[in-house]
């Protein structure tokens, strides 16, 4: 594994980890008062994208950080839209 490629995985985790927190406290709480629909709306559509070029040209760093962080931000999107539209 090339010194690049361990800096895109190292990258990549301290990013997608970033998110964790967020869903697992939405998760208990419930309360996505202070989460823009529109913001995750977008964000999710956006990473969506660079899963997809990560796919496209076998960037794997990219594709494995894009694919947690999708499944991450879903899940807050999903949550914004079940537990209340208050933007």
């Amino acid at each position: 594994m090339s010194t690049a490629d361990m800096v895109g995985f190292l990258a990549a985790l301290l990013t997608t980890a970033s998110f964790a927190p967020q869903a697992w406290l939405t998760f208990r709480s419930r309360d996505v008062s202070g989460i823009s629909l529109a913001m995750y709306s977008a964000f999710t559509v956006g990473v969506a994208l660079w899963l997809a070029y990560g796919v496209l040209t076998g960037a794997w760093p990219i594709v494995l950080a894009n694919a947690v962080t999708l499944g991450l931000a879903l899940a807050i999107l999903v949550m914004k839209l079940a537990y209340g539209r208050s933007d």
